[in-house]
């Protein structure tokens, strides 16, 4: 996988990118989209990854449930990843069905030793059944769970530590979760195990206040990613140096050129910081 941006690949784009083969680093799609067995998402994903990197990004596992992996669901992305072969397969840390039942938000686990058990062996089941790295993505949250014993930086860390997987660090929902809970953005970087993020997601978030008046973010992938995001994107990448940055909008899509434009930012910070520590950059397409 190019240390490159990249962007979410949407239908809305397929032709506009298969007539312009626009310069980006790899595109990103999410795997539920393409568990089917065939039709027109096959046939133009296919000939778009003959000539880009791929990443997977499932949002359906539920590794955070306290229950069982949905077994057929695990398949069909098994499916996906033997189809397609992506450098890089990702979940998040959260649940999002519940007695057979889907739901559209990625929910937040508590941080404490029974939820530590099973989040593992989700995650080694999930990592023995694709026979590869699954990266686990830091949650956008909006409470927390008083009988939490561990930081959210600290748990994601002994996830790692126990289960070998890599981390896909999510800029925009530290910054979605530090405001919401009052915590320091930069202090949650410091105690990340930045040693194993493989790739990074920037998203743009809606501004709003609580009950009490005090700022609220929603992480919305709706709009441009915001100048807090991009300072501390820049903050990271200037410690671990280049690594595969996507730039995620799923919603309210714009223009073709204004998602590339936004993947020019990132790539314009990867090559800063490849200056400032005297690194040729990467290689374009």
């Amino acid at each position: 996988m190019p240390a490159r941006a990249g962007v979410g690949l949407k239908p809305a784009h397929y032709r506009e990118v298969l007539e312009a083969r626009p310069d980006v680093g790899f595109f990103e799609v999410h795997a539920e989209n393409y568990m089917g067995a065939g039709g027109p998402p096959h046939r133009y994903l296919a000939q778009i990854r003959s000539s880009y990197a791929l990443s997977v990004h499932s949002v359906g596992l539920s590794i955070g449930a306290a229950r069982p992996l949905d077994a057929a669901h695990l398949r069909r992305l098994a499916g996906v990843v033997r189809r397609y072969q992506p450098a890089l397969v990702s979940e998040h840390l959260a649940w999002s069905s519940h007695g057979g039942a889907f739901f559209n938000d990625l929910l937040p686990v508590p941080y404490h030793a029974e939820t530590l058990a099973w989040v593992c062996g989700h995650m080694h089941q999930v990592q023995e059944t694709l026979g590869r790295e699954l990266l686990l993505e830091n949650p956008a949250t909006y409470v927390a769970f008083g009988e939490s014993t561990w930081s959210e930086p600290d748990f994601i860390a002994e996830v790692a530590r126990r289960t070998g997987c890599g981390l896909l660090l999510d800029v925009n929902n530290v910054i979605v979760a530090c405001t919401n809970q009052q915590w320091q953005p930069s202090r949650y970087i410091d105690a990340f195990p930045l040693h194993a993020v493989r790739q990074l997601h920037l998203a743009g978030h809606a501004a709003d206040a609580d009950a009490s008046g005090r700022p609220l973010l929603i992480d919305t992938h709706d709009r441009p990613v915001s100048q807090a995001v991009w300072d501390l994107y820049a903050r990271v990448i200037a410690r671990i140096g280049r690594r595969p940055t996507l730039i995620e909008w799923d919603q309210q899509l714009p223009s073709w050129q204004t998602l590339q434009h936004e993947a020019q930012q990132a790539e314009s910070i990867l090559n800063a910081a490849d200056a400032a520590q005297g690194a040729p950059h990467a290689a374009a397409r």
